[in-house]
């Protein structure tokens, strides 16, 4: 089964525009006393700008695919991202994640897991043959089930 949602994290874009007008502030700030900051103070401020844009961009949404032989998932522009393939996953089923456990990509040590999450605190739990666990974040945690659970089923030999 063939499936594909893309989740925004409208807190992260929130952020980053923040993020962003602390730097043109910055750069208004240097503009004003050009005395005060030479070329190299510049250079770092927009390496630093560019850096953490960035790394903040990449985590505006979180996409999950599902194809014949794969369930990727992908965070943003795609440099961060895990395949896993359907015969390696063991278990599916929805969850919710305590608040804590926060946005992003993160190992949590109880249980031992690995999560990806963008917003919100609904996500599908996904357990592997080898007993990892993986935690994806979702807005529609049922439908995600639903159509893991129908490639898993439908890939087993």
């Amino acid at each position: 089964m063939k499936y594909k949602h893309t989740q925004i994290g409208y807190l992260m874009i929130f952020v980053m525009l923040v993020v962003m007008a602390f730097f043109v502030w910055l750069y208004t700030v240097a503009a004003l006393e050009p005395e005060s900051v030479d070329s190299g103070s510049n250079f770092v401020i927009t390496a630093v700008m560019v850096l953490v844009l960035g790394i903040l961009g990449s985590f505006v949404s979180l996409s999950v695919m599902i194809d014949e032989k794969y369930l990727q998932v992908k965070f943003g522009f795609g440099i961060f991202q895990k395949k896993f393939l359907l015969q390696d996953i063991q278990s599916v089923k929805s969850v919710r994640n305590h608040w804590y456990y926060g946005w992003g990509i993160k190992w949590w040590w109880n249980p031992k897991m690995w999560i990806y999450s963008v917003s919100g605190l609904d996500a599908v739990e996904i357990v592997l043959n080898n007993g990892k666990i993986y935690r994806i974040g979702t807005d529609e945690p049922k439908e995600l089930e639903y159509a893991l659970s129908m490639s898993v089923n439908s890939n087993i030999p």
